[in-house]
């Protein structure tokens, strides 16, 4: 033998002995069932699996449940932080006009400062994509949008229409939140 061929011997057989590694494993053998096992005991052994299995899939399902519940709950209960965190520096700014008006001498400066809260404010709302609900003096009465509080006698508003607003109504996209309380004309009282 010559060294190259001592030299490649050994290597060779190495090769031989490896298992390629780009062959698919070997299926595994199916089990095949015990030739001395009882029927009715191979039946319960099975009936057993399934029962366990059910057991931890009803816990499983149950724990799915229970967590789903608590975080249901738990975004419920924080749902408005982000709402109220936005009305914050609208409060702080009323309070600061409470504070001027009360040492005031000059009124004009505090309508100045209740317009400019009154303003951030709305700019709250349209950020929040709430609306207020149309209802002029002289438009007409929507039952779906308007609630009538009260009706009174006037000539110049047509029978039907809306009279003044009491308190705005306000929309969240096309929900309605809060309808507008309203006083509806009832035309001239000679008609």
């Amino acid at each position: 033998m010559t060294e190259s061929d001592a030299s490649t011997g050994p290597q060779a057989n190495e090769v031989e002995g490896a298992v390629e590694l780009n062959q698919p494993e070997a299926a595994p053998a199916a089990e095949t069932p015990e030739v001395d096992k009882d029927p009715i005991t191979a039946l319960q052994d099975e009936l057993a699996h399934w029962k366990d299995l059910a057991l931890r899939s009803r816990a499983d399902l149950d724990n799915y449940r229970k967590r789903m519940s608590s975080e249901k709950s738990e975004s419920i209960r924080y749902a408005n932080q982000s709402l109220f965190e936005g009305l914050l520096p609208i409060m702080d700014n009323f309070h600061f006009g409470l504070d001027a008006a009360r040492t005031a001498t000059d009124p004009s400066g505090v309508l100045m400062g209740m317009e400019m809260v009154h303003k951030q404010f709305e700019d709250f709302l349209v950020n929040n994509n709430i609306t207020t609900v149309d209802a002029e003096s002289g438009s007409a009465f929507d039952p779906n949008v308007h609630e009538a509080v009260a009706q009174e006698f006037d000539p110049e508003v047509p029978e039907g229409a809306i009279l003044k607003v009491i308190r705005r109504g306000y929309k969240i996209g096309d929900r309605l939140v809060r309808a507008s309380n309203v006083v509806v004309s009832k035309g001239s009282e000679t008609a």
